[in-house]
């Protein structure tokens, strides 16, 4: 995407409310796969939007688009683990967004793409295991089941019956967490090396045409400001609803 005179240019905000919007609705329709993971690992296909949009702007909008998605998940469904499972999306997220987006700035050739898609990848799953392994599990159990792990432990023991409290994280992280996330990473991975260039080509496309003309950078500054907090007020907006959602109504 070519450099615009500001960072949150139409353009740039335009692409980022899309491709937050659609990796939002996206995560609304997650499935599990309770054939071969634990029912509350849920995957969906909000990762390739997500990954098309930080190659094509950058971390910084890359982490904008994880935070869109996460609030358009909250306005529509709401939490159901006293966003235990947010926080973790959000880490996930960034952890991938933050070195494939750097990476990627810097080397934007199809080498430095498959650089960034594989570091980003084996930072989002590093970031997953240490993630659940020394925050989210331990409050999860604590907030949810008042530190009762019988309760978590009843709803793998379809999957691993043998599992007990100390023999929970070998099941969990290496059998569950591991290659869950690996899965995810990798469809995504591939379908964004797929479809990448042909969505880059449209946004380069959208900001020739949005680009102002000469003479009318004063024009286009009160047009990027207006959008900007328009789109800001929208991001309250979404927070506010994801907070009445989880205090008023769950």
């Amino acid at each position: 995407m070519k450099e615009s005179r500001t960072f949150f240019s139409t353009t740039r905000i335009a692409m980022i409310a899309l491709f937050g919007a659609l990796a939002g609705i996206l995560h609304v329709f997650s499935f599990s796969l309770p054939f071969a993971f634990p029912g509350f690992l849920e995957y969906d296909l909000s990762d390739i939007p997500l990954f098309i949009g930080t190659f094509a702007m950058g971390p910084v909008s890359g982490c904008i688009i994880v935070v869109i998605k996460l609030l358009v998940r909250l306005v529509c469904k709401g939490t159901g683990s006293v966003f235990v499972g947010e926080l973790a999306n959000l880490l996930i997220g960034v952890g991938f967004v933050i070195p494939a987006g750097l990476i990627y700035k810097h080397n934007r050739t199809f080498k430095g793409a498959l650089l960034s898609l594989a570091v980003g990848s084996l930072s989002s799953v590093a970031v997953a295991i240490l993630a659940n392994w020394l925050i989210l599990i331990p409050f999860y159990v604590y907030v949810m089941f008042q530190g009762n792990w019988e309760v978590l432990l009843g709803m793998m023991r379809g999957l691993f019956p043998a599992i007990t409290q100390e023999t929970f994280y070998n099941f969990y992280l290496w059998v569950s967490v591991l290659p869950f996330n690996v899965m995810r990473c990798l469809i995504a991975s591939i379908l964004t090396l797929v479809v990448y260039k042909h969505i880059s080509r449209l946004i380069n496309r959208l900001g020739e045409r949005l680009e102002p003309k000469a003479g009318k950078e004063t024009a286009a500054k009160r047009r990027d400001l207006i959008v900007t907090i328009s789109c800001i007020a929208v991001v309250l907006l979404l927070v506010l609803f994801a907070l009445l959602r989880y205090f008023l109504w769950s």
